[in-house]
């Protein structure tokens, strides 16, 4: 790794001395895929080749972890580099990002820098009024659902070009003669035609709905794991959202199918001759569900971690992470540095050769990504909080990982305090043996936590 590095800094080096332009950005973000839904990462059932391929040509995270245990306040933490302690939006709901210049993503950072930018897919800036609105948050182009709900089904019945709603009138939600992510691979594969034109820096984020609920995906891709899952029983999508007769076959099927879109995603940029001077990000938004008829068990979606999506144990927050960056990135590489999402826009930030915000969160980590592991600053906490349901509060240091529930309630849970290192599982409290290090994240969650008018913690005694 290090010989690799001084290489990587001489091909660095000589790139800016003859003027070479900067690298492009693809950002591809999955919905609720679990750590261990790939193949890559220890799945034994789903075919997923081209983002394990995707893995044999870059590095795979081990410790790598989502904004938020759910989708909206999870894509804000990469968006603006903030945590759940300090970020504007952090739950679900009618919340949303505010005009510039408050909230300022790494778009509009990028954009500012000369690249072009674009989303497509779901937004996570949050509506489709302003000041919420893609394009008014730095996105040059977007096509997709600026709205969470709508983004649970697959045969939409329109979708969005930047203000343009385009209609689909044989769809019905459930069903209809427009899936919409064959919708969203042509608009990427279009979108990389034209920009390899201009010579312009791009970057790109691909928001996915699969494998999120509900449950739908072409017959080709069910019928590649019939018969192959196990007993396939029935189950219900949810009131006035219909059936689905093979849930097990239906979520695999969803995996392959993204997954093969990745391949071709990755043939075009080949095609085109601009996948050298691309970074190829890929991750997950949480860890996996259990809604809408799928079940994270069926195929051990956690990857052995405890909790899923809603919970702040490591099943609901560790997600997979690849990255590809041909020449710079060794092939087949591999890290267990402690990151999380509101890193990402602090790594773009110094791959793009600009100043991140001074309020932001994250640590780049890039020298990470260029093998220089001694160069690497680390986290001294990563922190989250999630106000739905009971509440609940999470910290983790590279050794020990603290969860706090009912945190929404008169009485709040004690802190539960578990060894990461030897217990990655968080089968065992170990906060009666230590209550020296449950007390030095009493502080962390006191440093960690802003409170504002929409997330505060009232019942806490400050």
């Amino acid at each position: 790794m290090k010989i690799f590095f001084l290489l990587n800094i001489l091909f660095c080096l000589a790139l800016v001395a003859h003027g070479s332009k900067k690298p492009n950005i693809i950002y591809i973000l999955a919905d609720d895929l679990g750590y261990g839904d790939l193949g890559c990462y220890g799945q034994a059932v789903i075919q997923t080749p081209h983002i394990d391929q995707l893995r044999s040509a870059g590095m795979r995270f081990t410790n790598h972890h989502s904004g938020s245990t759910v989708c909206a306040p999870s894509r804000v933490s990469f968006l603006t580099g903030k945590h759940m302690g300090s970020a504007h939006v952090r739950g679900n709901g009618s919340i949303r990002l505010r005009e510039d210049p408050n909230d300022i993503t790494v778009a509009r950072l990028l954009k500012d820098a000369g690249y072009h930018t674009a989303m497509i897919g779901k937004a996570g800036t949050g509506a489709i009024v302003p000041p919420g609105h893609p394009n008014r948050k730095g996105f040059d182009y977007f096509f997709g659902q600026n709205r969470h709900g709508v983004a649970h089904y697959y045969f939409p019945r329109s979708a969005f070009r930047n203000a343009e709603e385009i209609t689909y009138p044989n769809n019905k939600k459930t069903s209809g003669d427009t899936y919409i992510h064959d919708e969203y691979l042509r608009e990427i594969l279009q979108y990389l035609e034209e920009r390899s034109e201009t010579g312009q820096p791009f970057f790109l984020h691909y928001g996915a709905q699969i494998p999120h609920a509900q449950m739908h995906v072409p017959e080709e891709w069910i019928a590649k794991y019939r018969g192959k899952v196990g007993v396939d029983t029935p189950v219900e999508l949810g009131k006035g959202k219909g059936l689905s007769t093979e849930p097990k076959a239906t979520f695999a099927g969803m995996v392959s199918r993204f997954d093969w879109e990745i391949g071709e995603i990755v043939s075009k940029l080949k095609e085109l001759g601009i996948l050298e001077n691309t970074i190829i990000m890929f991750s997950s938004d949480n860890g996996p569900h259990k809604e809408g008829g799928q079940n994270s068990e069926w195929f051990n979606s956690g990857g052995g971690f405890r909790g899923t999506k809603r919970d702040l144990f490591e099943g609901g927050l560790r997600v997979p992470m690849i990255v590809r960056w041909d020449g710079h990135v060794a092939p087949g590489s591999e890290t267990d540095h402690l990151s999380a999402f509101w890193d990402i826009l602090p790594t773009l930030c110094e791959i793009a050769q600009i100043e991140a915000p001074s309020d932001t969160d994250g640590i780049s980590f890039l020298p990470t990504l260029l093998g220089d592991a001694d160069s690497q600053k680390q986290h001294k906490y990563l922190y989250w909080e999630f106000h739905e349901g009971i509440g609940s509060r999470a910290a983790l240091t590279h050794k020990w990982k603290a969860v706090q529930l009912q945190m929404n309630k008169p009485k709040v849970g004690r802190i539960m305090l578990f060894d990461i290192q030897a217990d990655s599982a968080e089968q065992n409290d170990l906060s009666a043996a230590h209550p020296e290090v449950v007390e030095r994240f009493v502080s962390v969650f006191e440093e960690a936590h802003t409170p504002t008018e929409s997330y505060s913690w009232d019942n806490v005694a400050k």
